[in-house]
């Protein structure tokens, strides 16, 4: 694929015209729209493979819009929100968008996530050229998270972290269950493959993979503690 489509529907012609000069940087080929029903006429003549669109615009809003599209286009949707449309962001998440940005953000905080996206949406499109149904075995995604454990890399983001064999192999552990609350001396046991002496040891592995994963460690995304019971991913 030479070039990604990325088709931005926003309003407000400075955030349009600002991230389109972002992304052409990048190398993608940029389509623009100022409403929900413009940006649905592009991809009825333009092949997309990503659209960044904005909640509150006139004619056509963006939750309209990612509801019509989601009928007969399987692409990311990546959705901009002000910090008052917060109950807007959750109604786009439950009806097909794959993330979202708040405003205001950083050119690189948005171009992180389209590229990450993007890499996703484009190993799915290889699987199904191939006619293979999913992803290999070994590979796990979690939101912007992405961990291979044949190669042993791990990314956020489009940014690889690098972590040492056991906060690998604890990681590797919770995505491969997401959702599910691991006890400390069950992360031990799985992991050392040994009944633990002690599980203090766990608590601090688990600070040291949020100091590498999570943008802000204190509140994390995606590895979280149930108080009291253990550490699970968080399921997206």
């Amino acid at each position: 694929m030479e070039s990604y489509h990325v088709l931005i529907v926003e309003d407000d012609r400075e955030i349009l015209e600002g991230i389109g000069i972002y992304l052409r940087n990048q190398g993608y080929t940029v389509f623009q729209a100022e409403n929900g029903k413009k940006g649905l006429e592009i991809m009825q003549n333009e092949t997309i493979h990503l659209a960044i669109v904005d909640i509150m615009m006139p004619v056509m809003d963006g939750i309209t819009m990612t509801m019509k599209l989601r009928e007969n286009f399987d692409f990311p949707v990546i959705m901009l929100s002000a910090k008052s449309e917060e109950i807007d962001k959750v109604t786009g998440l439950n009806i097909g968008a794959d993330d979202y940005v708040t405003k205001p953000f950083t050119p690189m905080e948005l171009m992180a996530r389209v590229n990450s996206h993007l890499r996703r949406y484009s190993r799915y499109l290889k699987a199904v050229d191939s006619k293979e149904e999913k992803e290999p075995e070994n590979y796990y995604v979690v939101g912007g998270l992405e961990l291979n454990e044949d190669t042993v890399e791990v990314s956020v983001d489009g940014r690889a972290v690098k972590l040492t064999p056991i906060e690998f192999k604890i990681l590797l552990l919770l995505i491969k269950n997401p959702g599910r609350v691991f006890s400390p001396d069950e992360i031990y046991e799985r992991v050392w493959n040994e009944k633990p002496i002690t599980t203090d040891t766990i608590m601090v592995h688990v600070r040291r993979i949020r100091e590498k994963i999570e943008i802000n460690p204190k509140e994390p995304k995606y590895l979280k503690v149930v108080w009291g019971v253990g550490y699970k991913i968080e399921k997206y």
